[in-house]
């Protein structure tokens, strides 16, 4: 499974994790869950946005 960020490849998921992914994509937040697998997460400011007026509900 390849998962693409703006018609590019950012990682190929192969096995037990291509399968986990699937499983995890309907009942987790898909563009995290996505962040995490290709290694583009938590920078800091997660938090922040967290409180924003704008974020909250989600």
């Amino acid at each position: 499974m390849e998962l693409l960020h703006h018609g590019r490849l950012a990682t190929v998921l192969r096995g037990v994790a291509a399968a986990r992914f699937l499983t995890d994509v309907d009942s987790d937040d898909p563009q995290e869950l996505m962040a995490r697998l290709t290694g583009n997460y938590r920078h800091g400011n997660e938090r922040t946005a967290e409180r924003h007026p704008r974020n909250r509900g989600r």
